[in-house]
């Protein structure tokens, strides 16, 4: 900080922190910054964050399995839009939306349709599997939930966006089948190439409020596999619906 010409106050106007946050990272250094804090620190004074909280490192390390899991995050709310719209502009080959209603995309990935043509144009595959917004499962959960903005709803706004993108070529819609719908209700998996997104839905919350899992791809029948697989079982026998949007030509 004093190479950097930066008081406690100043660095935290820089990371959008208080000023006693900052004094505290300098009088304890048992205590490590949230990931996102400690990358706008090390830009901020022009040097490698593992410099500054080295033990972070330490705990990053993993064996295994582990190796799989890049980010954990309480609540789905929680992961910034970023790592969507990163994921998402990375995937050069197949995209799987497999939320229960997906409405969610629409609000917080910026020009998320717009990024859906431009990758059916690039010849990636894109698939959304939905539940059936008049199905029995659906019907459940609203209850469960009860919420103003219901189930059904919201799979309805969904379809409104995908039905914009008629003309686009390539983008397949599909409801999961009645058998499947409990197992696809309790367990959402968004696919980005060798990349997830996971959140399974917790008792009556509602998905932003349920936990979410990034996963990536490092060894076979890992922790990105078997959540793979779980939404291509779902999807094989899931029922597709035509007129929402164009089939690939």
């Amino acid at each position: 900080m004093d190479s950097a010409g930066f008081s406690p106050r100043q660095l935290a106007l820089r990371v959008g922190v208080s000023g006693k946050t900052v004094e505290r990272w300098i009088a304890d250094d048992e205590l490590i910054p949230h990931a996102r804090n400690r990358e706008d620190a090390s830009q901020a004074l022009g040097v490698e964050a593992d410099m500054l909280w080295p033990k972070a490192v330490r705990e990053r390390l993993k064996t295994g399995g582990d190796r799989e899991v890049v980010q954990t995050y309480p609540y789905r709310s929680a992961c910034p839009s970023t790592v969507w719209s990163e994921l998402i502009a990375g995937a050069s080959e197949d995209l799987l939306f497999g939320g229960y209603t997906n409405y969610f995309l629409w609000t917080q990935v910026p020009a998320f349709s717009a990024m859906l043509r431009q990758k059916t144009d690039a010849g990636c595959r894109v698939r959304f599997l939905l539940g059936d917004p008049e199905g029995d499962v659906t019907r459940q959960r609203e209850r469960i939930e009860d919420v103003a903005l219901a189930v059904s709803t919201r799979i309805r706004m969904s379809l409104e966006e995908l039905a914009k993108l008629r003309d686009v070529q390539g983008i397949e819609v599909h409801y999961s089948a009645p058998e499947d719908a409990m197992n696809h209700v309790s367990l959402s998996v968004f696919r980005f190439d060798d990349e997830a997104l996971v959140t399974p839905h917790l008792a009556r919350l509602v998905g932003h409020d349920s936990p979410l899992m990034h996963v990536r791809h490092r060894a076979q029948g890992g922790m990105f596999d078997r959540f793979a697989e779980h939404a291509e079982e779902l999807w094989s026998r899931s029922v597709p619906l035509p007129d929402v949007a164009a089939p690939r030509a």
